[in-house]
């Protein structure tokens, strides 16, 4: 059972910080009763496997 979720625009700013300088990984919203009550954020790094591990360099893309 789905139901729309009103988001005020603290929430939304707050969402946007998040988002900021992301380039892998997640950002989870959790909600409880129709309420934002915790943004999570996890950030991936990730490396060139093709060469050697005494160069593997992180992806900038």
């Amino acid at each position: 059972m789905s139901r729309t979720v009103e988001v005020a625009d603290e929430w939304l700013q707050r969402i946007k910080e998040q988002l900021v300088g992301v380039q892998y990984g997640v950002v989870q919203i959790t909600i409880h009763n129709g309420q934002i009550v915790q943004i999570d954020r996890t950030e991936r790094s990730r490396f060139d496997t093709e060469k050697s591990p005494s160069s593997v360099k992180r992806q900038k893309s």
